[in-house]
């Protein structure tokens, strides 16, 4: 089997604009992408290019410039040989390209085989708490009401996003936990708002407030840092969701006692081929490893493969909770009464693209 193709198709992806933490911007018009992978047996891969906040039209050029003469021509089964091949093109090209790309190769080795992705890594388990991820609200009334009505329809976990000043977030995250009582389980995610002093401020208050991870209060760079702020809080930090990197920048992370949980994802980690030995890096020394979200659809469903075939993550995200990352699917991944979502079932990714809609929302193909 060889590769013969590879192509963009690109549509719109229409919705109101929305924001999180810091003021992080989302929505208006963008366009997605569906990245194609052909096969001289007729086998396609896909997925998705592009998210709400960065559109596929700024990464498809480089992608089709220096990712796709690497893979011309090769056995798409050769995903290990391929991945290693495109990471050396990191300079040149963003991971969200490079892991379009390792993604619609899993999907390939899915369907060849006839079986799930997470069957081909090895399953673990069959379905996986979701937790409900804020986007930004004004008031502490209204991220107090979201995750009272997340835990209403049975959800267990609930994160924030909040405004990046610490005596608000702190006030937001007591308004939350009062809202929602003691057996909701409650993280906040700073979006490296703070500097040393105010990390540790906040980090000390959501301690009394019995949260469950402190997820990026400080920007990744700042090592030295981390190691202090962990020194001195109980509280387990999560951070290396943009570590320089990425997978061979871990290492480092977990020497120097600098963040207790490792993050990645398919677009920013690289694809399913990185995301699994990140995973794996971090179970051998004992350590949890949370999948973020992907930025759109099949993204997240590629995630949720990565998640359901290994055993040292615990949560699966929705970003945002009111589900405005969800796009282009024709059936996509939902939350039961008991706040749980199910591995696929599926060969290759398992999700159909709602062909319809692209035909409608059409912009352009780029190969």
């Amino acid at each position: 089997m060889k590769i013969t193709d590879v192509k963009v198709t690109m549509f719109n992806w229409k919705q109101s604009a929305w924001k999180t933490g810091v003021g992080t911007t989302f929505g208006g018009t963008t366009l997605l992408g569906i990245l194609t992978v052909t096969t001289d047996e007729g086998i396609e891969g896909n997925a998705f290019l592009g998210s709400s906040r960065q559109g596929a039209d700024d990464l498809a050029g480089p992608l089709l410039k220096f990712l796709k003469p690497l893979v011309m021509g090769r056995n798409p089964l050769d995903i290990g040989a391929i991945w290693w091949d495109m990471w050396k093109e990191n300079r040149s090209v963003t991971t969200n390209a490079i892991g379009a790309i390792d993604i619609a190769l899993w999907d390939i080795a899915g369907k060849v085989a006839g079986l799930p992705i997470h069957r081909l890594i090895g399953t673990c388990r069959d379905r996986v708490p979701a937790y409900s991820s804020t986007a930004w609200h004004t008031t502490t009334e209204e991220y107090a009401e979201e995750a009272k009505h997340f835990q209403s329809l049975g959800w267990t976990a609930h994160k924030i996003h909040p405004h990046g000043e610490p005596k608000m977030d702190i006030k937001i995250c007591q308004a939350v936990r009062e809202a929602v009582g003691g057996d909701m389980v409650l993280m906040l995610d700073s979006m490296w708002a703070y500097c040393y002093e105010d990390a540790l401020r906040v980090g000390r208050a959501i301690e009394e407030l019995d949260y469950f991870w402190y997820e990026d209060p400080l920007v990744e760079e700042d090592i030295y840092n981390y190691v202090k702020l962990h020194d001195k809080l109980d509280i387990p930090i999560m951070s290396t969701e943009y570590a320089p990197g990425r997978l061979y920048g871990m290492a480092h992370w977990i020497q120097s006692y600098a963040t207790d949980i490792l993050r990645g994802d398919v677009a920013v980690s690289g694809g399913i081929s990185p995301l699994i030995k990140i995973a794996h890096l971090a179970e051998g020394f004992g350590m949890k490893f949370e999948i973020h979200h992907g930025g759109n659809s099949l993204n997240n469903v590629a995630n949720l493969h990565v998640t359901m075939a290994i055993r040292n993550c615990d949560y699966y995200e929705v970003f945002p909770a009111n589900g405005a990352n969800k796009y282009a699917l024709v059936n996509d991944i939902e939350v039961d009464d008991k706040g749980l979502v199910y591995a696929p079932t599926e060969p290759g990714l398992g999700y159909e693209i709602d062909w319809e809609l692209v035909k409608r929302e059409f912009a352009q193909v780029v190969s």
